[in-house]
């Protein structure tokens, strides 16, 4: 009777690579993560310049965060503003006189939100070439 014998070392290569591939995966996530904030937030800053105005420090308020994990495991990252009179900007207000009297009310310009929505689709395309970029090193 012929024995016949499987020849595992391509596999085992194969699994060693799979293995170099998760340890480095976290490092490169986490850089694609600062990359794309650094896009979010160039497209905001874009969008507060249409404010139409000198804003004071409102536009050298806008910042990138760090790229954090939830405890689901997602990667995520945030573009905020530090001034303190930025969600006037972003949800709006009243106009009140000193006595208390409202006057009008200034309607909500939302930035964030807008340059979000318009960096949806870019986000989408560079999350497909960088999971294509990684299968690639396999």
């Amino acid at each position: 009777m012929a024995s016949k014998v499987f020849d595992a070392s391509e596999l085992d290569a194969y699994a060693g690579e799979l293995q170099k591939v998760a340890r480095e995966f976290p490092k490169k996530e986490k850089t694609f993560m600062q990359k794309e904030g650094r896009k979010l937030r160039a497209k905001t800053l874009r969008e507060a310049r249409t404010l139409g105005k000198k804003t004071g420090n409102y536009l050298k308020s806008i910042k990138r965060g760090k790229a954090y994990r939830y405890e689901d495991d997602t990667m995520a990252i945030r573009v905020y503003s530090t001034a303190p009179h930025a969600h006037l900007i972003e949800e709006g207000h009243r106009i009140v006189t000193p006595e208390g009297k409202e006057t009008g009310f200034v309607p909500g310009r939302h930035i964030f939100e807008i340059a979000g929505k318009a960096f949806e689709h870019e986000y989408v395309t560079d999350i497909d070439e960088f999971l294509d970029e990684v299968v690639e090193e396999l």
